[in-house]
């Protein structure tokens, strides 16, 4: 039985294979494509050439795409999406879609509505759904909306009068119609759980059309019967139709994935992981073999959320960035990249753009290319780019510290050939082998999570009661995700009292993983 994983990122698509005993059989690297699926397909293509195996023994593929990040950052591909909000009049002050791009807001439609409904902060009925307010509202949007997002103030503490729209919408535009509940997406914080739900709802096409574009892509090789998987930004994986429910989930998948490979192939559970790419280098922390998660808001395309995301850093630094010198002698590097088309553009094959890669093949850090052409490159100035390197990577390492001390660092990626052998503040560096393909790794042994978060008030409920039933609900989404119910453990449980409610409320956050049915 053979696993296949697939990671697309910014210069190449990485694909691999696995044994049953998630041993790496095989991998290959082409440059990503500007349609992001010919790079799939053509990446997929070679492995299966190159490792001939039986292709009916592949049991699982997995994908790992920037597909949905890229919609949001180019305002590309978005559907265009009808937002409720239940919270009149209490909410008429700050509309949906404030503090949003002007251009954003033209390409999603900017239509919303305020009306009944929402919970106070206690759990008390702020207002109770009116059906004939939502009925007519959705037959103004009929065929103007290709998704709605429904949004309740305080539906972390109760989300029944969301599910109850939600239930309306399905009535009456029919049961495949993609409809996006705050309360499943974000956290505590009414805009920023807002915003995060329209922009899960106005991702539904791109996420139909990768998930479909995989599969064709498979089905074009013959592999027919594999369970097919995606991957999600907290190291873990979920199946298609989980996806097409929460694509926004996949936001970030691409470093997280590379964390989890780098945490495999190093056999370690808690260290800090740089992933250096062709365009840009991520930073970010395990603990107990999984991403550290952020604590705080996350903005994504300029917009203000606050849902799930993994603590990355990322910086503007790769193997294909390119090395300048300005008019007063200073050392500039990156942010920009020449990207996929390294190949062509880099001095050591033949290009014009001196790149970081260069350098590293100058300084004898790296065996790529032709050496001669970067023969007259002075050392002393290749040193001094290296030092500008290495200054970046401080920086940004420093900024994911929780302490002064010197942190032990893994190092994963195909442009990890530019990195200095030492770095101020980091007592060890760890480089494993085929760690150029961690991220795809990452994506191929990836367990399946499930994740529940709500306000629950131990006055009324007590805690151990509150903690069955986000552990339940925890399990339910993993189920749905794609786990098998026998596997399943828990594996975190976050606890945050509010010491503005009066009776013991505490925001509750429950994770458990299992393995893949």
């Amino acid at each position: 039985m053979y696993r296949i994983g697939i990671d697309v990122g910014g210069t190449n698509t990485d694909a691999i294979l696995l044994d049953e005993h998630n041993q790496l059989l095989h991998a290959v690297k082409s440059p990503t494509s500007l349609d992001i699926g010919s790079g799939i397909e053509a990446s997929l293509r070679s492995l299966l050439a190159e490792a001939g195996i039986d292709k009916t023994q592949i049991t699982h593929a997995m994908l790992g795409t920037t597909q949905c990040t890229n919609a949001i950052v180019e305002r590309k591909k978005l559907a265009k999406v009808g937002v409720i909000r239940l919270g009149y009049p209490a909410t008429a002050s700050v509309p949906p879609y404030t503090a949003w791009p002007q251009d954003m807001m033209e390409v999603l439609s900017g239509r919303y509505a305020l009306v009944q409904g929402g919970y106070e902060y206690d759990g008390q009925v702020l207002g109770e759904i009116n059906e004939a307010e939502i009925t007519a509202i959705l037959k103004e949007w009929q065929d103007q909306v290709e998704a709605i997002a429904v949004i309740g103030v305080f539906s972390s503490i109760k989300n029944d009068q969301e599910l109850q729209v939600r239930d309306l919408i399905h009535k009456a535009y029919g049961e495949g119609f993609p409809v996006s509940c705050s309360s499943l997406i974000g956290s505590v914080g009414l805009i920023e759980r807002e915003n995060a739900t329209i922009l899960n709802a106005a991702l539904c096409k791109v996420i139909k059309t990768t998930t479909e574009g995989f599969v064709h892509a498979l089905a074009e090789e013959g592999i027919t019967a594999a369970q097919v998987f995606l991957c999600q930004n907290d190291g873990t994986l979920m199946s298609i139709d989980y996806a097409k429910q929460f694509p926004i989930l996949t936001i970030a998948c691409g470093p997280t994935n590379s964390i989890r490979g780098a945490s495999y192939l190093a056999q370690i559970k808690d260290t800090m992981v740089l992933d250096v790419g062709g365009t840009t280098s991520d930073i970010g922390v395990l603990q107990d073999g999984f991403p550290r998660e952020s604590s705080v808001a996350v903005e994504v395309g300029d917009i203000r959320t606050n849902f799930r995301m993994p603590d990355i850093i990322s910086v503007g630094l790769g193997g294909g960035s390119i090395v300048r010198v300005n008019e007063s002698g200073k050392i500039t590097v990156g942010p920009d990249s020449v990207g996929y088309r390294i190949g062509e553009e880099a001095l050591v094959f033949g290009g014009k753009t001196l790149t970081t890669t260069d350098i590293a093949v100058r300084l004898g850090l790296a065996d790529v290319g032709d050496p001669s052409l970067v023969a007259h490159l002075e050392e002393d100035f290749a040193r001094s780019v290296q030092a500008e390197i290495s200054l970046i990577l401080e920086q940004a390492i420093d900024k994911m510290k929780t302490s002064s001390d010197d942190v032990r660092l893994v190092l994963v990626g195909g442009g990890s050939i530019i990195v200095p052998d030492s770095i101020r503040g980091v007592a060890s560096m760890i480089k494993v082998p085929n760690g150029g393909v961690a991220n795809a790794i990452g994506a191929s042994i990836a367990q399946i999570s499930g994740q529940y978060e709500q306000i629950y008030i131990y006055s009324r409920e007590p805690r151990e009661f509150s903690l069955q039933d986000a552990r339940e609900k925890a399990v339910n989404q993993a189920v749905l995700a794609g786990a098998a119910a026998d596997t399943i453990e828990l594996v975190e449980v976050e606890e945050t009292p509010l010491a503005y409610h009066p009776e013991n409320a505490t925001r509750l956050r429950v994770k458990v993983v299992g393995q893949m049915r």
